[in-house]
């Protein structure tokens, strides 16, 4: 699968929507478009999913490590991938956009706000293709697509002002129906605000698919490993475990490979709490990351807290990431300074705040036997919350936290029977969600 990485000059440039605008220039020129994100991020490709069709791929060195990001990008499907990066490309010393470029070998495309610039997109287009010289790394940054750019004039004082190396990709129109609104999290999701489909027409309209279909190539080394459309264990369907996964409104931040890494060993059911589903029957329980914040009293009354706490009390395994540790703890205060009861299952009080608590990759070392991770064990995944647990006195951690900020600075992984609770998201080439299934 050919591939080439949309990256930023800084964060708030506009990638999401010349993302959202290549995924559907190319679907339009009646290609096949698998659309990826570099960096930990859920609500991006939540956009991806909605224009092409099929989840966003996640590709990230630090939580998946080269191996394990070259097969994500493998089990792809189409015949284009688009990549949109995180912040500038350059930027994030645990895996840069630059640095996942580099590891597939594929191609950047530079997003530049040409709002007020012409030859001045040229100079920076420039700039960015010899910093990567200037740092030692392999870096083709082969085109530019201006953001926020007129026609005419501008347009061609921008195109003729490019050197040879560094090809003109086409520009998008400012417009304000192709802005996304953003919340606490950052962007609202793709089903929420998804962009006007004639606002996305005309953006796609302006990008030369041609030059952008030239510029994409496969990573170098081949492919590794081909989409897993069966169970790779010889289980019988009826002797394979059942893990419950909520999926709602509140909980929607899980890696389309964690959901498939799932069902190749186990089958999945899912349930949505908001919606006053009760847990089904399961030998495990799966809650990730989302917005229970926004849906505090849904949970508080949904059936779902409590046949949880009761499953948990009875010793089944319970894993929580961020959201779901949220919805774990004995309650939840909204900014409002509203407060709801949560599961109870895990000491912990948690309160939102209006400004975030942590955003960084995270690494994490077992003290004991966990869940997700044998005692010494390391794990690595990312955290980007708004909100504080207060921990019990006598609350017991599962993790040291050698890199983030974790519950309390020092500490992750709240852990009481077999349930689990983390800030900390994985990703499931960190071999967390198999020692989980190993211990059913």
């Amino acid at each position: 699968m050919r591939g080439f990485v949309l990256g930023g000059t800084a964060s708030g440039v506009g990638k999401t929507v010349a993302t959202l605008a290549a995924i559907r220039a190319l679907e339009n020129a009646g290609h096949a478009v698998q659309p990826a994100k570099a960096g930990p991020d859920f609500i991006d490709p939540s956009h991806h999913e909605r224009a092409a069709g099929r989840p966003s791929r996640t590709l990230d060195l630090w939580l998946q490590g080269e191996d394990g990001l070259r097969r994500n990008y493998a089990r792809g499907e189409g015949d284009v991938c688009v990549v949109e990066g995180a912040m500038g490309l350059y930027d994030g010393d645990g895996s840069s956009t630059a640095a996942v470029a580099e590891a597939l070998d594929l191609s950047v495309v530079l997003v530049v706000d040409a709002s007020a610039g012409m030859e001045s997109v040229a100079a920076t287009a420039l700039g960015f293709r010899t910093y990567a010289d200037r740092i030692g790394r392999d870096i083709d940054v082969a085109g530019v697509i201006a953001q926020r750019a007129h026609g005419g004039r501008h347009a061609d004082g921008i195109r003729e002002a490019l050197p040879d190396e560094i090809a003109y990709l086409g520009r998008i129109p400012p417009n304000d129906d192709l802005e996304v609104p953003d919340r606490h999290l950052g962007l609202h999701m793709g089903d929420e605000s998804p962009l006007p489909d004639d606002a996305l027409d005309e953006a796609a309209d302006g990008l030369r698919v041609d030059r952008l279909v030239d510029l994409a190539r496969e990573p170098a080394g081949g492919a590794g490993v081909v989409n897993a459309a069966e169970p790779t264990d010889e289980v019988a369907p009826a002797d394979r475990p059942r893990v419950a996964v909520a999926r709602d409104d509140a909980f929607r931040f899980a890696y389309p490979a964690t959901v498939e890494r799932l069902r190749e060993r186990a089958t999945i059911e899912t349930f949505a709490p908001v919606a006053g589903d009760a847990l089904p029957p399961c030998d495990a329980v799966y809650l990730p990351g989302g917005y229970p914040e926004l849906h505090a009293a849904e949970l508080a009354a949904s059936p779902a807290l409590d046949d949880i706490a009761s499953a948990a009390a009875e010793g089944t395994p319970v894993l929580g990431e961020c959201g779901g540790l949220m919805a774990l703890a004995e309650s939840l205060t909204t900014v409002e300074g509203e407060t709801h009861a949560m599961a109870g299952v895990l000491p912990a009080d948690v309160r939102m705040r209006d400004r975030y608590q942590a955003l960084d990759h995270v690494e994490l070392r077992a003290t004991r036997d966990a869940p997700t991770a044998a005692a010494g064990a390391t794990l690595r995944g990312h955290e980007f919350h708004y909100s504080e647990a207060d921990a019990a006195s006598d609350a017991r951690f599962a993790f040291e936290v050698e890199r983030g900020s974790g519950i309390d600075g020092e500490h992750d992984g709240l852990i009481e029977h077999r349930t689990l609770g983390t800030y900390c998201h994985v990703h499931p080439e960190s071999g967390a969600f198999d020692a989980f299934l190993d211990g059913l």
